[in-house]
């Protein structure tokens, strides 16, 4: 089972984005071993799709969070977005637009925040790694 390191601070910030009656959505930045992802940076993305429950990452954004990681001696390893009156589980629209093999997809709906890991063609959950961080 893949583990999940994220700090409460940074779970707060996706959770208040999340609040947005419109998806939010955003690149993590850390590192991971393969088993355990470890989420060090949110990188906030502009929302270009026009549905409210659609994301579609603006691409300068996506670039310069790229740039920001590599920086840092990071990368990019999962993304975030709410799904706002839904669920926090993965959509047939986030299956169809998913591709990257071990990618940490994070999923708010209300004050609930789930972990998922793109793998093989699906989505398995993740479990949380908690902290005193």
């Amino acid at each position: 089972m893949t583990r999940v390191h994220l700090p409460g601070d940074l779970r707060a910030r996706i959770l208040g984005e999340a609040r947005s009656p419109r998806e939010c959505c955003g690149l993590l930045e850390g590192t991971s071993d393969g088993d355990t992802f470890h989420v060090l940076t949110l990188h906030a993305m502009e929302n270009l799709a026009g549905a409210a429950d659609r994301f579609e990452m603006n691409p300068r954004d996506q670039i310069a969070a790229q740039k920001a990681a590599r920086a840092n001696g990071h990368a990019i390893v999962g993304c975030y977005h709410s799904h706002p009156g839904g669920d926090a589980e993965p959509s047939t629209v986030d299956l169809a637009g998913a591709g990257e093999e071990n990618f940490l997809w994070l999923i708010a709906a209300g004050e609930e925040l789930n972990a998922f890991v793109y793998l093989g063609g699906e989505f398995l959950g993740a479990d949380w790694v908690t902290s005193s961080e």
